[in-house]
């Protein structure tokens, strides 16, 4: 795919599209002209958004390959793919269920595997296409109270690094975009780190639309975030975790108010 790309001549995918980031990505894309066929599992949200927008909306399980096989024959020719569904309960791993683990893995890790699986032929055969997988900071600095959601989305960062050095050869790009915490029902209650505002989804979706725009391999939401996180990738252990607790970042999850995030965890843990 070309630099600098059109988007009012894209054809895009964005799965978790009914609310939060992927509704905010969907109108900025379809704003600019793009052609916008969104999905998402809640199909009230989802219809919502479609019909506030004028767009062609699909009732979507990530975890099922045959709903994503079914997805894209709906959606047909797709330049961009954005696997944006994702879900974090957080806690103590010992409090997690093999239920929960399981859902983490199956919707964050595997929905975006599933989901590349089904429109990459398509690209493949065109000689171009994009897939943008939303990853998160966590993709990167794990954090306690986090443990399968960080290892789901580790393995994201994994996925897309090699399926990068893959697919590139064919005209294929494939980045990830990595947001700290987002004002969405995802990060509701989730605790602040100093000297790190919570972004509103809309600042997430600039950063998703600049890199369908213009494609780099990884980009994140602040974007300051990533030369810190790469600085403090090669500190010794010792040092990483005296500024995690300097910046208040070993707590972000482990002190997540559980009365705000009580219908959500119910939700996600439950599904």
């Amino acid at each position: 795919m070309s630099r600098d790309v059109d988007l009012s001549n894209l054809s895009v995918a964005i799965t978790g599209a009914g609310r939060g980031i992927g509704a905010a990505t969907t109108r900025i894309l379809a704003e600019a002209g793009a052609r916008v066929v969104i999905s998402d599992r809640d199909e009230e949200a989802l219809a919502s958004t479609a019909g506030t927008l004028g767009l062609d909306s699909y009732p979507l399980d990530v975890t099922d390959p045959d709903q994503w096989a079914a997805y894209a024959d709906f959606a047909g020719d797709v330049d961009v793919l954005v696997n944006n569904a994702g879900i974090m309960p957080v806690g103590r791993f010992l409090e997690e269920t093999p239920r929960t683990t399981q859902q983490v893995f199956e919707i964050n890790t595997l929905g975006p595997i599933h989901g590349t699986r089904a429109f990459l032929p398509g690209m493949v055969a065109r000689g171009s296409g994009h897939v943008v997988n939303i990853v998160s900071a966590v993709g990167r600095v794990a954090l306690p109270g986090g443990a399968t959601y960080s290892a789901s989305k580790h393995a994201v960062v994994g996925f897309s690094e090699a399926l990068r050095e893959e697919v590139g050869p064919l005209g294929i790009d494939v980045s990830m975009v990595l947001p700290v915490i987002v004002q969405t029902q995802l990060g509701h209650g989730v605790a602040a780190t100093r000297g790190v505002p919570q972004l509103k989804p809309e600042e997430v979706a600039d950063v998703i639309v600049d890199v369908i725009r213009r494609p780099v391999a990884e980009a994140w939401a602040p974007r300051w975030g990533q030369p810190i996180a790469k600085f403090s990738s090669v500190l010794p252990r010792r040092l990483q975790a005296m500024a995690s607790r300097a910046l208040k970042a070993d707590s972000v999850l482990t002190g997540a108010d559980a009365s705000k995030r009580a219908a959500y965890e119910e939700r996600v843990r439950g599904v």
